[in-house]
């Protein structure tokens, strides 16, 4: 039996759905504690490097688990593109893959049934939101679309514009300060909308 010592080093991890490895290591938690715990059932490993609760892993269904769990084992990624429209209900597309975006000047390794994609001006509408109870880095509204515009096809973006105009989901001068910043011509999709 490990002390008490031992796992109040997991404190800061206790409201987490899902951790990882890296977090682990912040915590100051030597990886043979982590594999332990994992052994007598308190946690339980989703992947490399990703661990959850036992406890809490039957308590949720997770429909978004799999696109949680490649943004999580990416550090400083951040859910993008089609994935990104897909939580944020602006396109009818299924993803056959998930979309994780990472700064222009790093790599990354993409998990299974992942692309990764990599973005310059990365910190432009960069945000974190609860999906399923975990939060997770995800861009905007108003980035997704640019970004659609910029790397998936025009029918799909407009498309997503068009869902976003209607329920009044988009802030339309956040959306165009960043089609200036990321040099997209936006204004004729717009007018189409508009009239």
């Amino acid at each position: 039996m490990k002390s008490t010592r031992d796992i109040n080093r997991f404190k800061p991890l206790k409201d987490k759905e899902i951790f990882t490895s890296i977090d682990v290591r912040k915590c100051g938690i030597h990886p043979a504690l982590v594999n332990y715990y994992i052994k007598i059932g308190v946690f339980e490993r989703v992947k490399r490097g990703v661990y959850r609760h036992a406890a809490k892993s039957g308590q949720q269904s997770f429909r978004w688990q799999d696109l949680i769990e490649a943004v999580i084992s990416v550090p400083g990624s951040s859910i993008c593109l089609t994935s990104a429209l897909a939580i944020y209900g602006l396109t009818e597309e299924i993803p056959r893959q998930h979309w994780i975006a990472i700064p222009h000047s790093t790599s990354a390794k993409a998990p299974k049934n992942t692309k990764i994609v990599r973005f310059r001006n990365f910190d432009l509408g960069y945000t974190r939101i609860k999906l399923d109870g975990v939060e997770v880095p995800i861009f905007d509204i108003e980035r997704t679309i640019i970004d659609a515009f910029r790397l998936l096809s025009i029918e799909t973006a407009i498309k997503a514009l068009k869902f976003a105009v209607e329920t009044k989901a988009i802030d339309l001068v956040v959306f165009c300060t960043y089609a200036r910043k990321l040099r997209i011509n936006v204004k004729p999709y717009l007018l189409s909308l508009t009239l």
